[in-house]
């Protein structure tokens, strides 16, 4: 997604247009994780960049969006740009910490203790 959104609308309030295009990014974005996941890949993670135009967008994380886009509303803009790209993610194990899955079961000695006879 590469989408300049307008700020200022005719038949809306400035919060209200804010709200639209919050909608629009996350309605995007829940759309491109519905996808199927080609084969070696872990999650789908995403390249975004924001700002008032296409030259002047600076790199944010996934989840710090919305709050740029409120910021960029602050600075009287006329409008924002958003650009999502996804790109296919892979996990990569962390080496500090150690694996949490419970230790293998004792094997148990083939000898009953019970004593019988």
């Amino acid at each position: 997604m590469k989408k300049s959104f307008p700020l200022a609308d005719a038949g809306h309030k400035t919060p209200r247009v804010i709200e639209l295009i919050k909608r629009d990014v996350n309605k995007y974005v829940k759309r491109e994780r519905r996808k199927e996941l080609p084969e070696d890949v872990d999650f789908w993670d995403f390249d975004c960049r924001i700002g008032t135009s296409s030259d002047s967008a600076e790199e944010v994380h996934l989840s710090k969006i919305s709050a740029a886009i409120d910021q960029i509303s602050k600075q009287e803009g006329d409008s924002v740009y958003v650009e999502i790209l996804a790109k296919p993610g892979r996990r990569i194990p962390n080496p500090d910490k150690p694996d949490k899955s419970p230790p293998p079961p004792a094997e148990e000695e083939a000898t009953s203790d019970w004593g019988g006879g």
